[in-house]
């Protein structure tokens, strides 16, 4: 078993008693060198980043946050599920290059978010509509990514780190954990808006409650949260200082990554000695794996990878040029990462663009060469021309490879690879589009409706999209207790009115601030748009099933929308400054560019008047001693 470092920051060399489950009697101080038995070597740490065990108790709330990402709708684990080898276990089909579905072409990405703009107000992207966004490449595995000198399949995760927010070179070599880990939650279409940058996402973490969507949460983590339940506290206890930055979020993510290390598979039980830890046929396969020209030519034991990239004649260069884009070398055409496979078995889609969701699928493919070869040879490896496999040792292979090669406590989610579960993970939790028809309007369209923002007390950012509504109609949001009937529910209320865009969209900004809400409440959705065609001339959408529930911390006080400072003292003088400058027309004490929570904490009625009279007494009731006391 690799031995994986895990300190504890406050008491130096001193290892929590979570931590000790992932180390070994080998594990020796952090720079002291370690020992490693037959299989992977000693995890490599850049001195610029040590292991401690704070750093790797954040880093591990900060991949399984949905916070993370700029509509708190997708975590680091969402798409590398630890359970299906650090991959996406989603089999999300959207179309290639030629931009129709079910064909050849077709990629197997991740979801990641609908696309929005700057103002949170939701767009239509040309391929995805209003749907999540997909990837166009497959997800890597998280799981032993800490061997790698460059990440994604391309490489762009270079081992020099540059921290976003300075330009500053934070890690001279062996960062690429880090540097890959600050891609995806600014990318536009995986984790933010366009423009989403790390100044915006520090901001909303200091703010965010940690795993705020979450529920069952792992023992270490559960345990870290009881000492620091917010994240300066959490940053605090890794870094020295409740400082929130693009360089520390990226140190803590890594250092969790570096102990996700799968070192216990039959074949390195195998190679340690014990003859009886693969079957047979696994054996044989192993052996036809290591035969002249065959698999072990690329993928390497023990991490089955030589880290290289290379071109299999899977798909035309024109479709994804590969490491060529991120080179510039013409002989890099076409070329992608050889993966490793160890826990490849576990994998739900196979290859850079997920084309295979089978391992029996993959040893197909090598199986036909070289008697029948590839359909696109252009800048392919020479090697492929002389891997051949029959169909008994095929077998054999793909039996060692999809078995012999996975790691216990990867399938079945044992620490370090435990879980704990997403909101996405829990559809009862979120908000959903239910059956209901809804009235077609101008053209026979029917108005979308986009529900896909945690329906969570206290989330300020919460919002409900318009989509395909008659050009500049006035629309209204309607809201009922009861279920729809004949395609239609019976407002009890409506949220607000506003008008459609050129594009027949809109964006209804609605924080669900607790004095509004009680837990447990379920909520019927519907637009109603003013359109001539429609059922007395008005078009509806489908109706969504808003479930409203507290957060994992529960639900916040009434008072928590008037407390505008934080100082946990609502209201006091500051908040009554703040709620004033609003009332005049200015921003509440530092508010950012792009937020919504203070003005919209303000509608105390929820009338969308930003604020109003009604505002006004509502919170004159509360600092003489009202609801909040």
């Amino acid at each position: 078993m690799t031995p994986v470092p895990v300190f504890d920051s406050g008491v130096e060399g001193m290892m929590s008693k979570l931590g000790m489950r992932c180390i070994t009697a080998l594990m020796v101080c952090a720079g002291l060198g370690r020992a490693a038995l037959a299989g992977l070597p000693p995890v490599p740490v850049p001195p610029e980043n040590p292991m401690t065990e704070s750093k790797r108790l954040l880093g591990k709330v900060l991949f399984w946050d949905e916070q993370l990402s700029s509509d708190n709708t997708v975590a680091c684990a969402t798409c590398h599920s630890l359970g299906k080898g650090g991959t996406d276990p989603r089999q999300l089909r959207s179309p290639g290059p030629d931009g129709v579905l079910n064909t050849e072409d077709d990629i197997f990405g991740s979801a990641g978010v609908v696309k929005s703009d700057a103002g949170y107000d939701y767009v239509q992207d040309a391929v995805f509509g209003v749907k999540p966004q997909q990837t166009g490449r497959s997800a890597n595995p998280t799981i032993n990514a800490a061997f790698f000198p460059s990440l994604f399949w391309d490489g762009r995760a270079t081992s020099q780190f540059i921290d976003p927010q300075t330009g500053q070179v934070a890690i001279a070599s062996g960062g690429a954990l880090e540097s890959q880990s600050v891609g995806p939650p600014v990318s536009s279409v995986e984790m933010a808006h366009p423009g989403w940058n790390w100044n915006e996402l520090t901001a909303k973490l200091a703010d965010s409650r940690p795993l705020e969507f979450a529920a069952g949460l792992q023992p270490d983590v559960a345990a870290a949260l009881a000492s620091n339940p917010t994240y300066p506290g959490l940053f605090a206890a890794a870094f020295g200082d409740p400082a929130i930055t693009s360089e520390r979020v990226a140190f803590a993510i890594a250092t969790y990554e570096r102990t996700l290390i799968s070192d216990q598979t039959p074949w390195d039980a195998y190679v340690a000695g014990n003859t009886d830890a693969m079957t047979a046929n696994q054996v044989l396969g192993w052996q036809k794996f290591q035969g002249a020209g065959r698999c072990n030519v690329c993928h390497v034991a023990p991490l089955f990878t030589d880290s290289s990239f290379r071109n299999i004649g899977l798909r035309p260069i024109s479709e994804d040029p590969g490491r060529q884009a991120i080179s510039g070398n013409p002989n890099d055409a076409g070329k992608f990462k050889t993966p490793g496979l160890r826990n490849a078995g576990l994998k739900r889609t196979l290859m850079h663009n997920g084309m295979f969701q089978t391992m029996g699928q993959v040893m197909a493919y090598y199986r036909q060469l070289p008697t029948a070869p590839p359909v696109h040879p252009d800048n392919m490896d020479v090697l492929m021309n002389s891997i051949f496999l029959t169909t008994e040792e095929s077998a054999a292979v793909q039996d060692f490879v999809a078995n012999a090669l996975t790691d216990a406590r990867v399938q079945y989610q044992q620490f370090p690879f435990d879980r704990l579960s997403l909101l996405g993970d829990r559809p009862q939790d979120r908000c959903a589009v239910i059956a209901a028809t809804g009235d077609a309007g101008t053209g026979g369209v029917v108005p979308s409706i986009i529900a896909v923002a945690p329906p969570v007390i206290g989330n300020d950012t919460f919002r409900i999209g318009l989509a395909g509504a008659l050009p500049g109609a006035q629309a209204s949001l309607g809201v009922s207790t009861s279920p729809p009937a004949g395609g239609r529910i019976s407002p009890t209320q409506s949220v607000g009115t506003l008008y459609a865009g050129s594009n027949g969209m809109a964006t209804m900004h609605w924080p669900l601030v607790a004095s509004q809400f009680s837990p447990g409440t379920t909520l019927y959705l519907q637009w109603f748009v003013v359109d001539p065609s429609g059922q007395g001339g008005v078009a509806a959408s489908q109706v969504a099933l808003m479930p409203v529930s507290c957060g994992r911390s529960s639900c916040p006080s009434a008072c928590d929308s008037i407390d505008f400072n934080g100082d946990t003292i609502f209201p006091d003088t500051l908040d009554i400054q703040d709620f004033l400058s609003v009332f005049a027309g200015g921003v509440c004490e530092g508010q950012q560019a792009g937020d919504v929570p203070c003005n919209s904490d303000i509608d105390f009625n929820n009338d969308t008047l930003l604020p109003d009279v009604a505002d006004i007494q509502t919170f004159l009731a509360v600092f003489s001693g009202g609801q909040c006391q």
